[in-house]
């Protein structure tokens, strides 16, 4: 598997993590038994998961750059 597969189904199953990160954020906090660490557990994944879909977001025209072709 190629580097940018790889990075695609990372960015994936992160969004996954997140999702299901989000819902027991939800439930913790209708229990009252929220915590900080919840809550940064959140940011964390948000974070990685950004970082990941910036690199997806740049990718065509990283490949572009590197061919030498110009738009417009």
């Amino acid at each position: 598997m190629n580097w940018n597969k790889w990075m695609r189904q990372t960015h994936r199953w992160l969004s996954v993590v997140f999702t299901a990160v989000v819902l027991a954020n939800g439930i913790a906090v209708a229990m009252k038994k929220y915590t900080n660490s919840m809550g940064l557990s959140a940011v964390g994944t948000l974070a990685l998961l950004f970082l990941s879909g910036a690199y997806l977001f740049v990718l065509p025209y990283a490949a572009r750059w590197r061919s030498g072709r110009r738009a417009g």
